[in-house]
């Protein structure tokens, strides 16, 4: 059992509302709209999976983490590692 996995039901739902945003950013380039409002919605959905993002690291580290560190060892060790460099991704995105 993964960490989010009870929480899944609502990762899924914003996931499809991410989803439906991203096909209204298809439709607003195809008519043409304005550029601002383009973009501003581009921020939404990418604020969106952000949220998305920050929630699954917070289940990752409450279990994953939290259990390896508990069994200690190289697989502890790895799962920091991993964590640490999830972060960093999504920093640098």
């Amino acid at each position: 059992m993964r960490g989010y996995t009870e929480g899944k039901d609502g990762y899924l739902k914003r996931l499809r509302r991410i989803e439906g945003q991203i096909r209204g950013l298809q439709r607003m380039v195809e008519a043409d709209e304005y550029c601002i409002d383009v973009l501003t919605q581009i921020s939404a959905a990418t604020k969106a999976l952000q949220s998305v993002s920050i929630g699954l690291i917070d289940e990752h580290l409450k279990h994953c983490v939290a259990e390896a560190i508990a069994e200690g060892g190289d697989t502890a060790t790895e799962k920091v590692r991993e964590a640490s460099e999830a972060v960093a991704r999504l920093v640098r995105s």
